[in-house]
């Protein structure tokens, strides 16, 4: 995203070359971050997800106040309220969306693709919700320790911790799955 300095006060005033570039310069790390939550949502949930946080942002612009970073991680916590909001409502009606096909016919459960996004959300799972998230933003998206901070609501210290914590888990978590492979292996 750009760093100039008048392109929020440009959105702000409605100019559509200011929302385009904002848009262009956040959605794809915002798409990545929900994708990347362990919170269970699915791709269609996602896409509705940025849709409604650029509505919020749209309408909320007026009482926004700082710069690009900052406008970054009040983007992000508007994103992870509605995700936030999203899973509650689920929780509430206790149904989930399943996508058809998937259940159409049996198949061999698949070796995990290293490195795709459900590899990376069921990793994300096996740590607590803090540590996922300030993983989501850092690790998949790439923000930073202050916009992190800023997204999650959270003191830049405690993010750091949350992600020092988390990594360290993440280690110990692939090199007990490591373990269990060769087990495993060796068994056979």
């Amino acid at each position: 995203m750009s760093t100039e300095p008048d392109l929020i006060e440009r959105a702000r005033a409605g100019e559509p070359a200011a929302w385009r570039e904002l848009y262009v310069g956040l959605t794809g790390r915002l798409t990545a971050y929900l994708r990347a939550r362990p919170s269970g949502d699915t791709a269609a949930d996602v896409d509705d997800l940025v849709m409604e946080t650029w509505l919020v942002a749209a309408e909320r612009i007026a009482d926004f106040r700082g710069g690009p970073d900052d406008f970054t991680g009040w983007v992000f916590g508007i994103a992870r309220n509605h995700a936030a909001n999203a899973r509650r409502r689920t929780s509430r009606r206790g149904t989930e969306p399943v996508d058809l096909l998937e259940h159409q016919t049996w198949q061999a459960p698949q070796p995990p693709d290293i490195g795709s996004t459900e590899w990376v959300r069921d990793l994300l799972a096996r740590l607590s919700a803090r540590e996922a998230e300030v993983l989501a933003c850092m690790e998949v998206v790439g923000l930073d320790t202050t916009t992190t901070a800023q997204a999650l609501g959270m003191s830049a210290t405690a993010v750091r911790v949350a992600r020092h914590r988390g990594l360290s888990r993440l280690r110990r978590i692939l090199a007990e799955d490591q373990d269990a492979d060769r087990t495993t292996s060796a068994s056979r």
